[in-house]
């Protein structure tokens, strides 16, 4: 997400790193045959040993915004439910808050205990760059979660989803599918979260470029603020605009609940729609097959559970033992998957309830 506040709104299990094995260590304990004379021997991975393993012990400080809506209460639930896995882990949450300086307050508190590592979901990218700068400065990393401070100097490690890559990813489902279908000049609604925001524009954008292979445009398309109740608003000025629609790709699935309500009382299906995040709600919705709704594109909240993993790692000096190097990289971008009715069981048990 970029660094303005609103949401994300990715699903690891697809992702660049999963995030069961983003930690564990995949290199074999058995010993290498020894390289023939033709064949030089591959360089060995990082000698940091199996990352789950107990090390030296830790305390890691979280902060992030107030549970406001199902992908930010799942971040702060999938940080705990991470840390718990480790007993060399001390979890130091503080209070979630969507006030600007009562978190910089709060990381200011962390920095003042010297805790080991700080990993951090910021309201606000920009306004909270500062803070992050001071713990990296007193000598605490600082793991960026999710929307990016835009001085890399404040943090060690950023670890969020692809905004671009979820409009990719729609815009290629959505387009193939009605070039299959061989429909021509089709309808096609987008319904953004907020549309001033960053992370939004990165989406919108991807949905169109991958829309131009088709030979596609949108429609018409408007923002419904990531709410439910936008979300059923926005949907019904759409459904009411445009008497026959081909597709639509909604950019959250919390708002999707009051998009899909739209449809419902509206008696439309003439279309398919596409939801954006991974939540378990859309999930169920698309193995039952029984709205419109066929698929979503994932944006997941377990990027919180990584993020714990990697702040381990990063304060016991460690890299990741399914890697070369010898430390943890500065960015890990997670992967935009695509979640059908062919495939969605495999991702429920990651899905967050909105």
């Amino acid at each position: 997400m970029a660094q303005n506040p609103g949401r994300r709104g990715f699903l690891v299990g697809g992702a660049v790193l999963g995030v069961g094995a983003l930690a564990a260590a995949c290199t074999s304990n058995e010993p290498a045959p020894a390289p023939s004379a033709a064949a030089p021997a591959a360089p060995a991975p990082a000698a940091t040993g199996g990352n789950d393993a107990p090390g030296t012990k830790v305390v890691i400080g979280f902060s992030a915004p107030a549970a406001d809506h199902g992908w930010i209460a799942a971040i702060a639930k999938n940080a705990e439910a991470a840390a718990k896995q480790y007993s060399d882990v001390e979890f130091k949450p503080v209070e979630p808050t969507n006030d600007i300086n009562v978190q910089i307050s709060a990381v200011e508190s962390l920095i003042a205990q010297k805790v080991n590592v700080i990993v951090m979901l910021p309201n606000d990218g920009q306004q909270l760059n500062q803070v992050a700068r001071q713990a990296t400065d007193a000598g605490i990393p600082v793991v960026n979660l999710d929307r990016i401070f835009p001085d890399k100097l404040s943090y060690r490690t950023w670890i969020g989803g692809d905004n671009y890559g979820m409009g990719v990813a729609a815009g290629h489902y959505i387009g193939k599918k009605l070039k299959d279908k061989g429909v021509s000049n089709p309808v096609i609604l987008e319904i953004q979260g907020i549309a001033t925001l960053p992370l939004t524009q990165d989406r919108s954008k991807g949905f169109e470029d991958a829309l131009k292979n088709y030979g596609f445009s949108v429609t018409a398309k408007q923002d419904a603020q990531f709410t439910v109740e936008s979300g059923t608003e926005v949907a019904s000025n759409l459904l009411q605009a445009h008497s026959k629609i081909d597709a639509i790709w909604n950019h959250d699935d919390d708002q999707g609940i009051g998009v899909l309500a739209a449809i419902k009382e509206a008696n439309r299906n003439e279309f398919f729609m596409v939801g954006g995040a991974g939540s378990a709600n859309a999930m169920r919705d698309i193995q039952a097959g029984s709205s419109v709704l066929e698929a979503t594109v994932t944006y997941s909240p377990t990027m919180a559970s990584s993020a714990i993993k990697l702040a381990r790692l990063i304060a016991q000096g460690k890299g990741m033992s399914d890697l070369l190097e010898h430390q943890v990289p500065q960015s890990i971008t997670l992967a935009s998957e695509t979640i059908t009715k062919d495939n969605v069981a495999e991702y429920l048990p990651l899905g967050f309830e909105s």
